[in-house]
């Protein structure tokens, strides 16, 4: 490995913010043209359309939604709201669908750049490598918002299509009005985006500690998978509380009246805690990691 990848940027390459936003513009547009990133939202669209169908069908005969309490939260007022198509959407795709394609993002930022040897000449340029690390942090976070405004607003069209609009009851049985509860689709959209971060730093330091991008995304997704398992094992209930998925669906509070905000932080504060932990171990080993391709 030459001094020119080791040794610092000089003065005078110091990478200028307008550089830095456009190496961000340049992951970000990488990632979403490849086709498996495509491959994933196209997946994440589908669900929505997928669930409208089947509750569009299974109600056709005046049949009640939800099998009798079963399924997804708010499944059974989709028929009388289409809005509930997306929290409905979101409740089905958060605990495996999305944090599987942020998975996949993460797990192949640094790994997949490493296998295809173009890593080293990322690091020649005066990016240095905790300014690169953040780029590729700040792209999956992008990512995840991506993703998650996929599943809502393909949620909102086939609700829209399928099923009436207009005022809807909260969970506490209050009325609010259709622009109200667009507004709190919009936050439990971005309180879902939020709720990634964990996955995020997770894969983004397994990407650090391969150079095959395949090896990271399966090891990340196989993680978030064991997590999920944990999550539901009855014995281990005192460390459930710490899984960086247990409070996922605490999203549900936004739709109270009041809202219930306990669950909801303990949620946001479990996600940055993993973020820095993982986010410091990935710094860790990114920055003394041997770069020879």
């Amino acid at each position: 490995m030459s001094r020119a990848e080791t040794a610092p940027a000089p003065a005078d390459r110091r990478p200028s913010p307008l550089w830095t936003f456009g190496l961000l513009r340049s992951e970000l547009g990488t990632t979403l043209r490849r086709w498996r990133t495509l491959a994933l939202l196209g997946v994440l669209a589908a669900v929505p359309v997928l669930v409208g169908i089947a509750v569009r069908i299974e109600t056709g005969d005046g049949s009640t939604a939800g099998g009798g309490g079963e399924g997804p939260a708010f499944l059974a007022q989709i028929t009388n709201n289409g809005l509930f198509l997306v929290f409905t959407a979101l409740a089905a795709t958060l605990p495996f669908f999305l944090p599987m394609a942020v998975g996949v993002v993460a797990g192949d930022a640094i790994a997949g750049e490493a296998g295809a040897g173009t890593l080293r000449y990322l690091l020649v340029a005066p990016a240095g490598r905790t300014r690169l690390l953040l780029t590729k942090y700040a792209t999956v976070m992008a990512f995840c918002v991506l993703a998650t405004l996929v599943v809502a607003v393909s949620a909102l069209i086939v609700g829209a299509l399928l099923f009436p609009l207009g005022e809807l009851t909260t969970i506490s049985g209050t009325r609010i009005s259709f622009t109200e509860g667009l507004g709190r689709a919009l936050l439990i959209a971005l309180v879902v985006a939020a709720s990634l971060v964990g996955v995020a730093a997770l894969g983004l330091f397994v990407s650090t500690l391969t150079n095959s991008g395949i090896a990271a995304m399966a090891t990340t997704v196989g993680l978030l998978i064991t997590v999920q398992i944990l999550d539901q094992i009855p014995q281990l209930h005192a460390i459930q509380p710490y899984l960086f998925p247990h409070y996922w669906l605490s999203f549900a509070d936004l739709m109270r009246d009041p809202v219930y905000w306990d669950d909801l932080v303990r949620n946001l504060g479990l996600q940055a805690l993993y973020a820095a932990v993982f986010g410091s171990a990935a710094w860790a080993r990114f920055t003394a990691k041997d770069i020879s391709a």
